[in-house]
């Protein structure tokens, strides 16, 4: 089965960060034997590349220096910060477009439209390119949901074709295919990603920080952008009661680096916060081996957005971390409160210091939900069970194109 992945963004190298969850998705696709490819955006200029055996198709869309609109954050997220990005659009849709014809013109089975709008309207040139022939999945992630219906409502139609066209709709979270079951009629699969980042300990082994002797390590991962609410989480690091010795360490990058250092500044929190910036992943792997909790503080941006599903939390729990995370999004799929973790309201820091202290106070019971939580991603995260989902998807989205089983 021949499958070609439309992205926003993609590695280029193994030095490249950008997306793990996705580029271990297709290597499992391409160990089941799928002949995988990416149609990508380019990133300051490149063309087609090979990343660890995939071909990666990357289009051009403007000069090198101004290839930015994707890669180092969402398009949603980059437009908002610098408006004048617009002016791109029509390019990168043509020149997608335009490659995505090309691409269709080898008749691959299946083109895989991640983030459909614009991406659903590549899936289309591309079974144009093939004469109808290839059948087209779309994948939701929230995001491009409510930025139409926040901020672009008078592309609602479109977001309601990108649906309809499709041969088959899959959705990362539950929350999500919601979402989308109020534009169509039609059966939504919930497929999710897997943990990027391998456990990298036994978690029978680990201890509190206390009884190792050395304080207790929080840790936060993930882009340093609204919508994942850090400066709730350094709020609630201020508002800690626990007489414990308690750091945080934040691993990311992002536009609101420059706001969350101003704020540990303010609240006097230099000594025991840590911005690491991005990790490689072997330096991830042993952050989380450090860490005795780990904390996704989403919240509500103010364009609406919010957290997809929070695969940082499934990396956690395979790696033995016990896991707040906030009641917002896909994040309760992974953090059911009393049994895998803890859920707190989004933008509460005084609840979320309350989460921690009793978490860390506690390591008894937040041994007892590791262990829960880590039956729970094995029985619907494992990548494993993501890729006979997806694989059954697109074999029931080419019987749907063509009238026949691949």
């Amino acid at each position: 089965m021949r499958v070609l992945h439309v992205v926003t963004a993609f590695p280029r190298d193994d030095a490249d960060v950008i997306t793990p969850w996705l580029g271990q998705f297709l290597l499992g696709l391409k160990g089941r034997g799928l002949d995988v490819s990416v149609l990508a955006p380019s990133y300051r200029g490149g063309g087609t590349t090979r990343w660890r055996g995939i071909t990666v198709h990357r289009f051009r869309y403007a000069p090198a220096r101004f290839e930015r609109l994707t890669h180092e954050e969402t398009a949603p997220d980059r437009l908002r910060a610098k408006p004048w990005y617009a002016g791109l659009l029509p390019a990168y849709v043509c020149g997608g477009s335009l490659s995505a014809f090309r691409l269709g013109l080898g008749r691959p089975d299946i083109v895989h439209a991640h983030w459909p709008l614009p991406h659903a309207l590549f899936g289309a040139m591309t079974r144009l390119g093939s004469g109808g022939d290839t059948a087209v999945v779309a994948s939701y992630y929230s995001v491009e949901l409510r930025w139409v219906e926040e901020r672009l409502p008078l592309f609602l139609p479109f977001l309601r074709w990108t649906m309809e066209s499709a041969d088959a709709i899959t959705a990362i979270s539950r929350p999500t295919a919601r979402a989308v079951g109020r534009y169509v009629e039609r059966p939504v699969r919930v497929i999710p990603f897997a943990a990027a980042v391998p456990p990298s300990v036994d978690s029978s082994h680990r201890s509190s920080g206390d009884e190792r002797g050395t304080g207790s390590e929080i840790l936060f991962v993930g882009r340093l952008v609204e919508r994942k609410g850090v400066e709730t989480l350094v709020r609630a690091l201020a508002a800690l009661t626990s007489k414990r010795r308690v750091r945080l360490t934040i691993v990311g990058e992002g536009t609101r680096e420059a706001r969350i250092r101003s704020l540990i500044d303010a609240l006097e929190l230099v000594d025991r916060v840590r911005l690491t910036g991005a990790l490689s992943d072997l330096e991830l792997a042993a952050a989380y081996d450090r860490a005795d909790l780990f904390v996704l503080p989403a919240v509500v941006d103010a364009k609406g957005d919010t957290e997809g599903l929070g695969v940082v939390l499934l990396e956690a729990l395979r790696s033995g971390v016990p896991v707040i995370g906030s009641r917002v999004g896909g994040i309760p799929d992974i953090v059911i409160d009393g049994e895998t973790g803890w859920l707190v309201p989004p933008g509460d820091p005084r609840a979320l210091a309350a989460a921690i202290d009793e978490a860390l106070d506690d390591p008894r019971e937040a041994r007892r939900r590791v262990a829960l939580g880590q039956r729970h991603v094995e029985r619907h995260f494992s990548m494993p069970r993501i890729l006979d989902a997806m694989i059954a998807c697109y074999e029931d989205a080419i019987a749907a194109r063509t009238g026949h089983a691949p």
